[in-house]
């Protein structure tokens, strides 16, 4: 499964893990993306949904 927000695009990014010593490792950022059923018009469809947008009401869940 993609982890890519179909409503915001929201998706993975990179970063660094710093430690006291100031060692540095490489980590990734993944956005918390749900498969839900959204409504689309007349009809229903499932869509990967970060939870962020959902608790927005971005889409209207069934």
């Amino acid at each position: 499964m993609s982890k890519v927000c179909t409503v915001c695009g929201k998706h993975p990014s990179s970063g660094r893990n710093v430690s006291h010593s100031h060692r540095v490792t490489n980590r990734m950022f993944k956005p918390n993306v749900q498969k839900v059923t959204i409504k689309v018009g007349d009809g229903f469809k499932k869509s990967n949904v970060c939870t962020k947008c959902l608790k927005a009401g971005k889409v209207a869940r069934s």
